[in-house]
């Protein structure tokens, strides 16, 4: 059973065990939702790299430390934050730092530690490219639905991404 808020209605039971096979309705379901995983990244790196120069994933480092205080975050706090590994993080953000995107530095508190954060360049990058990826979201996935949709694939996925957390963080 999951459960998102104090609201019975808003409880989950599963009701098939697990190792059932799929029924029609959810291996319609799967089948989309893997197509939408292969094709959507493709979709939206195509339009960040020849808008912008960065692809989704450095688009997605920018807004995480765009939003953080400072325009910094350590690494690790980086790497939840885009649902990426540490060591991807590193890898990124090092190619990030030799394009002055982002500056990475030593912590000042343990010496081990390090932080990325938002240069003024990256901050112009993640500008630019903010216009394009909205209206890119919307021509690909939200002007396909209906607010109801919108509204229940919401709740639906907040659950499934909470349920992902918990065995990939």
């Amino acid at each position: 059973m999951v459960t998102t808020t104090n609201n019975p209605a808003d409880t989950v039971t599963p009701v098939t065990p697990p190792g059932a096979a799929l029924d029609n309705e959810e291996e319609a379901l799967w089948r989309s939702l893997v197509e939408i995983i292969a094709r959507l990244p493709r979709a939206l790196d195509e339009q960040f790299t020849r808008e912008t120069g960065v692809n989704m994933t450095e688009y997605s480092v920018l807004v995480a430390l765009s939003e953080a205080p400072d325009g910094e975050l350590r690494m690790g706090d980086l790497a939840k934050a885009t649902a990426l590994s540490r060591s991807r993080v590193t890898r990124i953000i090092d190619e990030m730092t030799r394009r002055a995107l982002v500056r990475r530095r030593k912590s000042d508190a343990d010496g081990r530690g390090a932080f990325a954060s938002l240069t003024d360049e990256g901050a112009t990058t993640l500008a630019k490219a903010y216009p394009g990826h909205l209206a890119r979201v919307r021509a690909l996935v939200l002007d396909h639905l209906t607010r109801s949709e919108i509204r229940a694939m919401t709740q639906a996925f907040h659950r499934v991404s909470t349920a992902l957390r918990e065995v990939t963080d």
